[in-house]
């Protein structure tokens, strides 16, 4: 070998190896971040596939979601010291499509003022704070030594980078309030033109609300509350917004609001009213003692809901955890998810307008080949599912119950393993959807965690319709086409992979059913 060839070797070698790194990190970028998630998978068994998370630590309620020249923002509460609540901070991501995420750096950290609590975001269209055109402006709590008062911050690139207000804060609570926090805020268009900011605060068991023309001087303009509803537990992060009826050209208004403590399937929650709304304050069509719940499973809470997004979509999310429990879940390294988002709408029912909820469409994209069965009678002890396996799917059955079923129960045995399983199942003579999280995998770490959680649910048209996503650490039930949901958290061993289609009691008839892997969402 030629000697100038030969001392060369070492050069060329170190070349090639960097062109071999770089065109590496290439097709990782070109997988959009496939191989970062599947790696977290391999190494956290329970790290969502499809459900946002944070990188490492803790998090806990969705703040300031707003959507901005084809960016959906989702700011979060976030601990980034510990896997457990302290400290608040504002953590951020963005995604176009609410299914494949992008993280970026924490956007708000605490200051002289206090820690940086919930709050919301807006896009300022007509520049009426004076932070500029188009400038999107958070309106979060400063909480110091239990004193809340609300502040401002604004970003005029995007949300990428954040000043706060020099005048902070701009509004502090009356007569020493304790509770006061959690601002959610909107524009309010008023017929004929103008219109004003409008703010929601949770106080105790009470909703405060106010009016802006330029989001830094605020004026009292009611509350709602004062016995209506839950009161268990103490009223937190609230959300206004306004849906059609029946898909038609009415529309009510829905006031949620989470709830610590006192929810049907134990600790925090989500309840809701249905009323009108003036752009000062809110009137429930409901009397006091009618309590609606939005998710009749335990995690579920923090509820928000996305401002300014195309196409008048009310699309929501919730942080899929619940405080009974929240600090202690077997996640270590992280701790604190996001629930699906969810598009909204108002139906009619024998019982009144209700709230209904549906998996957004883009969802889809994440879908292998189903398998699919029609018209099949099923029988105790036998399961057409016998060999169908995943972590992650997606279940789209539809049964026909109506007098000549003989079933007590049916539905789906989940994650099945050695000594685990969870089971999604309706009950014929309760008419009661349920999940059954008793043997789901870890169930030790806290004694709440263990239960069945149910919710009313009649068939329609002499049908049950259910549709499951699961995740590596969730299962979200959506019956009767989100009529009523049930999301809850599971921790099964990663080699509990089983599926099983049930009956007891019985026999059942089922319409239809397809059953999709899904792939992992981009969340890097």
């Amino acid at each position: 070998m030629d000697q100038r060839i030969s001392q060369r070797c070492p050069l060329y070698a170190l070349i090639f190896l960097l062109i071999t790194l770089s065109t590496f990190s290439l097709v990782l970028q070109s997988c959009g971040g496939q191989a970062t998630v599947q790696t977290q998978l391999a190494t956290e068994p329970f790290r969502p596939a499809f459900h946002f998370t944070p990188a490492q630590d803790w998090m806990n309620d969705p703040n300031g979601l707003v959507y901005l020249d084809g960016e959906y923002h989702l700011f979060y509460q976030y601990n980034p010291d510990a896997t457990v609540w302290g400290p608040m901070h504002w953590g951020h991501a963005i995604s176009t499509d609410l299914v494949n995420w992008q993280r970026l750096p924490v956007v708000l950290s605490p200051d002289s003022l206090g820690n940086i609590f919930s709050g919301s975001a807006v896009v300022d269209k007509n520049n009426t704070a004076g932070f500029g055109a188009n400038a999107m402006v958070a309106i979060f709590t400063h909480e110091q030594q239990g004193a809340q008062r609300q502040s401002l911050a604004y970003s005029t690139d995007k949300g990428r980078t954040w000043s706060k207000y020099a005048g902070n804060p701009v509004l502090k609570a009356p007569n020493n309030l304790k509770n006061f926090r959690d601002p959610k805020v909107f524009w309010y268009s008023q017929a004929g033109g103008g219109g004003h900011w409008f703010m929601l605060l949770a106080a105790g068991s009470a909703i405060l609300f106010y009016t802006s023309p330029d989001l830094k001087n605020w004026t009292s303009s009611g509350g709602f509350g004062f016995g209506y509803g839950s009161t268990a537990g103490v009223w937190e992060t609230p959300d206004l917004f306004e849906l059609p009826l029946d898909g038609g050209p009415a529309t009510r208004w829905v006031l949620s609001v989470g709830v610590g403590s006192g929810a049907p399937a134990g600790g925090s929650g989500i309840q809701y009213f249905i009323g009108s709304f003036d752009g000062n304050t809110f009137t429930s069509v409901n009397p006091k003692n009618i309590i609606l719940w939005a998710d009749r499973g335990a995690d579920f809470y923090a509820a928000q809901s996305w401002n300014d997004v195309p196409g008048n979509r009310r699309i929501w999310a919730a942080w899929m955890n619940n405080w009974t429990y929240a600090q202690q879940i077997p996640t270590p390294g992280w701790r604190g998810a996001l629930t699906l988002p969810r598009q909204l709408a108002l139906a009619t029912t024998p019982q009144g307008i209700r709230l209904v909820q549906q998996p957004l469409t883009e969802l889809q994209h994440l879908r292998g080949q189903p398998t699919s069965w029609q018209n099949q009678t099923i029988s105790p002890g036998a399961n057409l599912l016998n060999g169908v396996t995943g972590e992650t799917l997606e279940i789209a059955a539809e049964f026909q119950v109506n007098a000549t079923s003989t079933a007590d129960r049916f539905g789906f045995r989940l994650r099945t393993g050695k000594d685990e399983t969870t089971v999604i199942g309706y009950n014929t003579k309760s008419r009661t959807l349920f999940v059954d999280r008793s043997h789901s995998g870890q169930v030790a770490f806290n004694p709440a965690f263990q239960g069945i959680h149910t919710a009313q649910m009649d068939p329609v048209a002499e049908a049950v319709r259910l549709r499951i996503f699961v995740d590596s650490s969730s299962v979200e039930v959506f019956g009767n086409d989100g009529a009523v949901v049930i999301t809850d958290q599971i921790f099964p061993s990663d080699q509990s992979v089983g599926l099983e289609l049930f009956t007891d009691g019985g026999q059942i008839l089922l319409k239809s059913l397809e059953v999709y892997p899904l792939e992992p969402a981009s969340i890097q």
